[in-house]
Order: structure tokens, then sequence, then C-alpha cells
């Protein structure tokens, strides 16, 4: 990763001006962030170059004053590029680096209103749910400690019960309680040390998750999370005794003791302000949805699709069950492979929301080579370290690599051009008789080279109608 800026310069994180909602964005500079992207995704630096100035974009609103930052609308953008090539993988880095909620979706899913299926609005709403479970996370993570205290204390009261009522009446209570409180102590030490891990005891469990409903609305249908359990508390807030052992007992208590320690209303709250300010929605297969008026048969709701996702991209209120969420600075990713139609094709309003448009190359047998070996994710780093886990010490070398880069272009030339992820399906087929046979092949060192991989793949290739089922 490229060096930063001295912290004397530059603080290492963006402090929220007053009145914006208090989201932290991480004060990379696009330089870092392109250098971030390049760890996982080969070449495609033009699309990488409007990503990193996008998420700068968002770290430089926040330095303004609230009246100003309010106005300044985030700089949507449109990739166009066939698949495998690196669109998804982009969006998804890019969304981790800045800590963001992150939701892909097929535009080609949603219908017009009117017609059976997903409204758009509810891709906000999916969007709250991620951003939901985000902030639950780190709320958990902060309140562990005095949760972990609270289980604790929760299951020593289950391990060492106090004594019946009438033994108080025939002894001396403080004596009882001191006797008690020792014991427990003991006990205490023995969790600790795991000694108690596989005895078994009696908690107290919810009896059933929150129960969801599907409802027709004006906008579509709809799933509808209710929260029953505060309507009918009498009905739905039952509990059930279930025997678990201690070790699944202290995670189960650890749970429930840290929900008890969460503020629903303000993770509501700080999840709203994460959409709001640093949501990120990717939005796949936009070409699907490129059609104009005159298209018939079950093309026909296509321009009605992009009016109803104009309002959303220009900045709307959409109302979910955590309340009102504002659009106006969601960063909108679409992408497209545009075949068949293209850009031009989409609504005037709507081309005019995704002012930023770059073009994705085509992969090349040079970039093949680069996907399997330099990514810190490359596939041949995935499957070493997946047989490492059987004994078998897996080795790519250079000429094999290079071999596989040059098949999996031309089985793309040949029939469907599936980018990178034609490599996945090449190795699927390569490693084949390894993989099976692995959990047999402990201590064996297995060499993949340019010679294995003809005998493995050669056959499939050249057989271009097995290709197309097998390949």
């Amino acid at each position: 990763m490229a060096s930063k800026q001295p912290a004397a310069k530059q603080p290492a994180v963006a402090e929220a001006p007053a009145g914006i909602a208090g989201v932290i964005i991480e004060n990379m500079t696009p330089r870092e962030i392109v250098a971030e992207l390049d760890k996982y995704v080969v070449g495609q630096h033009q699309a990488k170059r409007a990503v990193a100035i996008a998420l700068r974009n968002r770290w430089r609103r926040q330095q303004l004053p609230p009246e100003l930052a309010e106005d300044i609308a985030p700089k949507n953008i449109l990739m166009i590029g066939s698949t495998g090539v690196g669109k998804t993988e982009i969006a998804r880095r890019l969304a981790r680096l800045a800590k963001a909620p992150f939701l892909k979706v097929e535009a080609s899913k949603f219908t017009e209103v009117g017609y059976v299926g997903r409204d758009v609005e509810s891709m906000v709403r999916d969007l709250v749910e991620i951003a939901v479970t985000m902030v639950k996370e780190e709320k958990r993570e902060a309140v562990r400690e005095a949760a972990a205290v609270r289980a604790e204390d929760r299951l020593l009261q289950l391990l060492v019960p106090p004594k019946p009522i009438s033994s108080y009446l025939r002894h001396d209570a403080d004596d009882d309680e001191d006797d008690l409180a020792a014991t427990r102590e003991k006990f205490r030490g023995k969790l600790r040390s795991g000694s108690l891990d596989n005895r078994r005891v009696e908690i107290e469990v919810d009896e059933s998750s929150y129960p969801s409903l599907e409802m027709f609305t004006p906008q579509g249908v709809e799933e509808v999370g209710l929260n029953i359990k505060d309507m009918l508390p009498g009905l739905f807030g039952r509990k059930k005794k279930q025997q678990v052992s201690v070790a699944e007992a202290r995670e189960i208590l650890l749970q429930q003791e840290a929900e008890k320690l969460i503020d629903r209303t303000q993770v509501s709250r700080e999840a709203r302000e994460r959409v709001e300010q640093g949501g990120i929605i990717f939005l796949d297969e936009i070409d699907k949805i490129a059609g104009r008026e005159g298209s018939r048969g079950p093309d026909v709701s296509r321009e009605g699709v992009q009016r109803d996702l104009l309002p959303i991209v220009e900045g709307t209120n959409v109302s979910s069950k955590y309340g009102m969420v504002k659009t106006d600075h969601i960063l909108f990713i679409a992408a497209g492979a545009f075949h068949v139609s293209k850009p031009s094709d989409l609504i005037p309003e709507l081309q005019g929301r995704f002012p930023i448009r770059v073009e994705l190359d085509a992969l090349t047998e040079q970039d093949f080579v680069r996907i399997l070996t330099e990514p810190e994710t490359a596939l041949t780093k995935q499957y070493s370290a997946l047989l490492s886990t059987e004994g078998v010490s897996l080795e790519f070398t250079a000429d094999a690599v290079a071999e596989l880069a040059r098949l999996a272009v031309e089985v793309n030339s040949v029939t469907e051009n599936i980018g990178a992820r034609r490599l996945s399906t090449l190795m699927e087929r390569l490693l084949d008789e390894v993989s099976y046979a692995a959990p047999d092949m402990a201590g064996v060192a297995v060499k993949v080279d340019a010679e294995y991989v003809r005998r493995a793949l050669s056959d499939i290739v050249k057989n271009q109608d097995l290709s197309r089922y097998v390949l």
C-alpha cells in the first residue's frame, strides 16, 4: 500500500463537522485507494481512479460547512464492460475500504409499479438492514467485555444455584451467603480454565424468531418485518428451556447480555446515518432495463423501471421500519455489458444522474497471468491454502500459469466470454483429481506444470461441444 501522508499534516481520520451525521470517512488519498484496489483487482486503472475520486469526495464533503455540504451530491458512476472484468469486485472492495454499507443488486429483478415483483425502493430498505447489522456488530464488540462479565455471573448462578429458602431459616444466613460466594469463586476459576465446558446446564432461549410477513402494498410485494414481540408480548415473547453444554451456554448468554446492553434506538439512528452519508449501491445489469417506449412483451416495463429508479438516484425519502431514509448522498455505481443496448438507450434523465462513465478493458492473456498470481486472493494461492489443510503441498510453475491463461483466452474466444470467471472453471477441472484424493495424500507434494495443465484440460478445450457444457 502506498505510504500515507504525515500525521502532522493530515489526521488519520476525518472528523465530521457539527451538523453533519457523524459518519467517519477514512482519510485515504485517491492514490492510496487505487493502490489498495490494485491488491485485489488487476488492471482497470480508469475505473479505479473514478471510484477513488468518488470516495475522496465524500471526505472532502465532510470538511465543508453543513449548509454547503448538504447541496453537494455524489457523482454517480456508470461502468461499461463485459462480465468478469472486475466491475463488481472494484465496487465491493471500495465499500470495504470505506467501511460503508454496500449492496449489490441486479436492475433486472425490479419491475415497474403495477407489475408483480420488487419495487426499486426495496434496495434502499435492504441497504438499511445491512447497515443495522454492521452497527449491531460494532456495538456488540464495544460491550463484549461487560456482556462477558454478566454472562459469566449468570452461568455461575446456573452452576451453583442458591440454597432453598428453608436452609436459610435453619442456619445463619450470613454464613450461607459467604459459603455460596466462596463456592462460586472456585467455580469461576474452573469455568475460565475450560474444565467445565462439557458439563450440561439448562438455560432459557427464545422460542422462535420473529415472523415476517409478505404484504401487497401500492409499491409492490414487500417483506415487512414486524416486531410482534412488542405488540403481543404474551404470545410471541415466550421462552423455552434447553439443555446445552457450558461452552454453548456461555456464547448464548453472551449474545443475550450484549443485546440487553445495546440501545436499539441508537442503532437505528446510526444505521440510517451511515446509509444516508456513506451508503453505496451497486446496480448491476442496468443495460437490461435500457429499453425505450415501443417495447413489447415481457420487456414492456423496462422504461418504467428506469423512471421509478430516477427519484431514488436523484434523492428522495424512503420509508423503512427504522425510519425515513434520505437517498440524496448515497453513491450509486451502475454497471452493464451494453452488448445489445448502449448507454444512450437509457432515458435522458437517468443518463444525467450518472455523469461519470468508465469503460473497462477486456482481459488479455497477460492479465490472466497476473490475476492468477498477483492479487492477495489469487486462485493459485486459494487452492494451495485449501489443499494444505489436507497436508498436500501444491505448487504452480510459471509455465503452468501461462498455459492456464492461454487456455482461458482460447475457451472465452470460442464459447461465451465470461472474463476472469473462466479461470475458476478451468482450475476446478484441473485440480479435480487432486481435490478428490487429497484426504489420502497427506505429505505429498504436487507440482503443476504446463504438461500437467495440457494433460488435464487439452481434450476438453479442443472439443468445443463438450466445452460449452463442462467449461
